[in-house]
């Protein structure tokens, strides 16, 4: 198919991660406007970026939630770029919205546009039926996908000889062969220099990290089995595939050199210190480096104090951990792998390594009850990581627990765009036997007001700011717009 190109590098793409609401983070696991501001890097969609540009495909990447667009500058965009080719993120809270946007740009111009991420890969058949402006959609991780695509457009090889993707050839449901994992992670560009070319990093925030910062991933795929967490079981996988700690070094190094306004770097990977062999190999190659520059990640309560220490000796700041539920019966139903037990002893070894702690809590979990939701509650008072967050749990399409609740007749959704508010924040859509959905909210709520309002943090978090000046910016951007729900409730409902 040639599109009127002569070759590769004649072909035009635009990856795209599409108008919405303003601040709407749409590439984190549950994707929403945040009470935090919290506003996550297009990452996937600049991997695949980095690829076609390192194989001479002319690729732009644009961030409309970032730049605050409406639909018609994207459209003005899209016509004054002419791509031959649009791929465009698409998730379940806003797949409604984003099929739109699909459609008003089959509407202005002659392109195709194939879909991405992780609602498209869970239900693929569904997403092609729900719109004619899709031309197909990609399957799970799509970097090397994108670049047979633009080869497509080319003419170089047929549609149905791409593996990892799925399309309607006259009403008939078409899905390739599947894609592998990526194995050679070392392979794929960095994707710092994406950033730096198309994106501004003031735009985006994590509390979780020193501001600004840049968000990378060492590795992909997470090892255990929670059957509420989409990316491992969608996009993936479960297996943790990393980079070589040189490799990764190199990139942090870059960021150094290349982001002199950056203050941290947060790295996804679903949970960095899995392997501890490879971790420790990182740290101790930052170490060996020279590089004194703040990070933080993900992990889980299993990660021992060795682990935690050579973490801070090279630069850890802090850890977002999941600690879940503080009743193990729970935790065991969603496959958790972890201890109540294993929770406080982590906590002080974080503590005595000097590592901050992010703690997430969930409550609707199979089984929940009252008292299951006040051992999750007393738990997180007695750990008292440095910040928390509570909500009700989070599914969607494509993971065991999305099936399990449906199947139970605990999933409230009637429509996709339920996953959200009116003001385009997380909205529960679910309910336990005990709990309507509301009631889970409200839950939420007051178990954030019992963590943050007590005395005793109010001074511990006063203290740390007087202490380090680094974490002012951090805590005064995420408190503009936190502290506004924290006194008024999800639902307005001041306390």
């Amino acid at each position: 198919m040639k599109h009127g190109v002569k070759n590769l590098s004649d072909v035009r793409v635009m990856l795209l991660n599409g108008p919405y609401f303003k601040k709407f983070s749409r590439p984190q696991r549950s994707p929403a406007v945040t009470k935090s501001g919290t506003l996550y890097f297009p990452i996937w969609l600049a991997h695949a970026t980095g690829v076609l540009l390192s194989n001479s495909v002319q690729a732009v990447l644009l961030d409309a939630p970032a730049r605050g667009m409406d639909l018609e500058q994207v459209l003005e965009a899209i016509a004054a770029f002419a791509p031959h080719l649009v791929i465009t993120s698409i998730v379940t809270p806003s797949v409604e919205n984003d099929l739109l946007v699909a459609e008003a740009i089959k509407a202005g111009i002659k392109t195709k546009v194939f879909g991405v991420g992780t609602h498209p890969t869970a239900v693929p058949e569904e997403t092609l039926l729900s719109s004619d402006a899709l031309d197909g959609i990609c399957l799970g991780e799509y970097d090397y996908t994108a670049l047979d695509l633009a080869k497509w457009i080319a003419g170089e090889i047929k549609l149905e000889s791409i593996d990892g993707i799925a399309f309607l050839r006259d009403g008939e449901f078409i899905r390739t062969g599947q894609r592998g994992m990526i194995e050679d992670l070392d392979a794929l560009p960095f994707v710092a220099p994406i950033y730096r070319r198309f994106l501004r990093i003031a735009d985006y925030f994590n509390p979780n990290a020193l501001y600004p910062m840049v968000t990378i991933n060492s590795g992909r795929g997470c090892p255990n089995g929670c059957t509420f967490c989409v990316y491992p079981q969608t996009m993936h996988g479960r297996r943790y595939r990393f980079r070589s700690a040189e490799n990764v070094v190199e990139e942090v190094e870059y960021i150094i050199k290349n982001f002199p306004e950056a203050r941290s770097i947060f790295f996804e990977d679903d949970t960095l210190p899995s392997n501890k062999a490879r971790c420790i190999e990182f740290c101790e190659l930052m170490i060996k480096r020279g590089i004194r520059f703040p990070w933080t990640a993900n992990c889980r309560v299993d990660v021992d104090y060795e682990t935690l220490k050579a973490m801070k000796g090279a630069g850890c700041r802090m850890v977002c951990v999941g600690f879940e539920s503080g009743e193990q019966a729970l935790l065991d139903a969603i496959h958790k792998g972890t201890r109540v037990d294993m929770m406080q002893g982590f906590a002080r070894d974080a503590k005595r390594a000097g590592i901050l702690v992010h703690g997430c809590f969930m409550v609707g979990l199979p089984g929940e009850t009252r008292e299951t939701m006040q051992s999750t509650l007393d738990l997180a008072l007695r750990i008292s990581p440095d910040t928390a967050q509570f909500y009700p749990i989070m599914i969607y399409p494509g993971t065991e627990l999305y099936d399990q609740l449906r199947a139970q007749g605990f999933l409230t959704a009637e429509k996709y765009s339920d996953w959200l508010t009116d003001e385009g924040l997380h909205n529960c859509v679910v309910r336990t036997s005990d709990f309507t959905a509301e009631e889970l909210v409200l839950w939420c709520d007051e178990a954030r007001r019992k963590f943050y309002l007590r005395p005793g943090y109010i001074a511990r978090k006063a203290l740390q700011m007087l202490m380090n000046p680094r974490e002012i910016s951090r805590t005064k951007k995420a408190a503009q717009t936190f502290f506004r729900y924290l006194f008024r409730g999800t639902f307005g409902q001041k306390k």
